[in-house]
């Protein structure tokens, strides 16, 4: 029979490595650690312990490295709506300027800049606009606003808009924005502006949307003088689908819509959503077209506004930079452009502005972020010719105007939704924290058979190891001068009693207490003690 073990070799402290592997959940290292003298089995088992931890550690150092690159998915749904909100609509006539409207005036500050004419043309443009050239002694304006002239002269919604209806209720020219475009002046339906509230649609297809009837004038349209680059050669309406947070650039966004056709136009709503840094390059800050921090020649993203401002989009990011740019370079600003700047004056468009954009957008200097939500809508259009010849006649009579001007001058567009339901895009971060967490521990239970629990062993494991080595040396440092001193007090009372057995009461000899000291101690203190005894 076995002996029992003595006290000290049965209670071995919690910070012995043998005690820890053996009721450690981590698995192999009860097999290293365990009791007697090493054997070739437990190297063969330190080996394997050591080449699972190295495994593990590479798991996890790929799975950090992949975390760290913030890939991204894109997600594609369609999702269905009780009831929608109609898109801003805006309708532009692609002659910018009527001919009844120009004045010689107009022509000596804006013919050179917008027309190409030479000052000696002056008189032979405006006979051939069946207008009496300038009269004699004709003094120009001492000033000129590009804005008014194209706000005077311009095609007005009045005159073009024959009918309107909005899900087969009558709408009219109230219900339209006026704003400027690269195109002159322009109209938006819908646009949300002073806070009007939004129109929305419970269905979908033809007849529960905008329907409008327009006259293009084409009898108001330039003639063709020479041949620039902005001279146009095409009749009709341009048309832009866009949402209210949105600017238009119908000159680069819009389709057209011509004359002696219904347009229909079956939209779907598409709602984009992105991520921001680090997974995407989104932005949702707002700008300020005027909030420059330093003049640069570098054209990057605008700088965010420092006050409240429109919704970022991408469209009005564009603008804000193009905006920052040709003031910039020409000290004004485009009339279709936001911001405090002066507009510039006919003649610096001429040598500046038109120069200046049309540089900067062939380059696409202009660096935006897209929006982190965003809404868009894809079209499908189609034609059919029209009014038909009873129809031609019909609105002849209606309308006052002959047959032909009809056929040639009058359009319908058809604007609606194709059915209540909407595609969402949204990306999503491909790998997040969660499954960062969950690669981890499928590995650490798969290479080295662990949980966080094992982890919490292990740390509970340092402590004791901590407390029982560290601490304790340190506290057995503190309390060995009191140990020594101590026992030095005992060796002298020890060393007295065995040279005076008994104490007497009657007279003794004298005896020198420094004798005494020497035959004792060195010590002070013991001199000392004995002497008093």
């Amino acid at each position: 029979m076995k002996a029992p073990a003595g006290p000290e070799e049965a209670r071995q402290p919690a910070s012995d490595i043998r005690v820890f592997a053996s009721s450690c959940t981590l698995h192999g290292l009860g097999h290293v650690f365990g009791p007697g003298s090493p054997t070739p089995r437990r190297g063969l088992w330190a080996v394997a312990v050591l080449l699972s931890l190295a495994a593990f550690l590479y798991q996890v150092a790929e799975r950090v490295r992949y975390y760290g690159e913030f890939h991204h998915e894109t997600a594609l749904d369609e999702r269905e709506s009780r009831r929608l909100t109609f898109p801003a609509i805006t309708l532009c006539n692609i002659n910018p300027l009527r001919r009844s409207r120009l004045t010689p005036n107009d022509l000596h500050w804006a013919g050179q800049a917008l027309l190409g004419l030479e000052p000696a043309e002056h008189a032979a443009f405006l006979r051939a606009l069946g207008r009496p050239p300038a009269p004699p002694g004709f003094m120009p304006s001492p000033t000129f606003d590009m804005a008014r002239l194209y706000a005077r002269a311009g095609h007005t919604l009045e005159d073009m808009l024959l009918d309107c209806r909005y899900r087969g209720q009558p709408c009219g020219p109230e219900n339209f924005t006026a704003i400027f475009t690269r195109m002159g002046q322009c109209y938006t339906f819908n646009s949300g502006a002073n806070g009007a509230e939004l129109l929305t649609t419970p269905k979908g297809g033809a007849g529960n949307g905008l329907e409008v009837m327009l006259d293009v004038q084409e009898d108001e349209y330039l003639p063709v003088w020479a041949d620039m680059e902005e001279t146009l050669f095409e009749v009709g309406i341009r048309v832009q689908i866009h949402s209210q947070e949105e600017p238009p650039i119908i000159d680069q966004l819009g389709f057209g819509a011509p004359p002696g056709y219904q347009t229909f136009v079956s939209c779907q709503q598409q709602q984009l959503s992105f991520l921001p840094p680090p997974w995407g390059d989104c932005s949702s800050a707002s700008l300020d077209p005027d909030f420059e921090p330093e003049p640069s020649d570098s054209l990057g993203s605008p700088s965010p506004s420092p006050g409240p401002r429109t919704p970022y989009s991408l469209v009005g990011c564009r603008l804000a930079c193009e905006t920052r740019y040709v003031a910039r370079k020409c000290g004004c600003r485009m009339m279709h452009m936001p911001g405090g700047a002066p507009v510039c004056s006919p003649q610096q468009y001429k040598d500046c502005a038109n120069a200046a954009l049309d540089a900067m957008l062939r380059k696409d200097a202009c660096t935006c972020p897209n929006p982190c939500a965003s809404t868009r809508y894809a079209k499908e259009l189609s034609m059919v010719r029209m009014p038909s010849r009873a129809a031609t006649r019909y609105l002849a009579r209606k309308y006052n105007r002959s047959e032909a001007y009809i056929a040639e001058n009058v359009l319908v567009l058809d604007i609606f939704f194709e059915a209540l339901n909407y595609e969402t895009v949204e990306q999503k971060a491909a790998y997040g924290v969660s499954e960062l967490l969950g690669d981890i521990g499928g590995q650490m239970g798969l290479f080295i058979g662990a949980s966080l629990l094992t982890i919490l062993e292990i740390l509970d494991y340092l402590c004791e190891v901590f407390q029982d080595r560290v601490l304790r040396y340190f506290w057995n440092r503190k309390r060995s001068p009191k140990h020594s001193s101590t026992n030095l007090h005992q060796e002298g009372l020890g060393s007295h009693r065995n040279q005076v057995p008994h104490l007497s009461l009657g007279p003794r000899p004298p005896t020198p207490p420094c004798a005494v000291t020497r035959t004792l101690s060195a010590s002070h203190r013991t001199c000392y003690l004995v002497t008093r005894l």
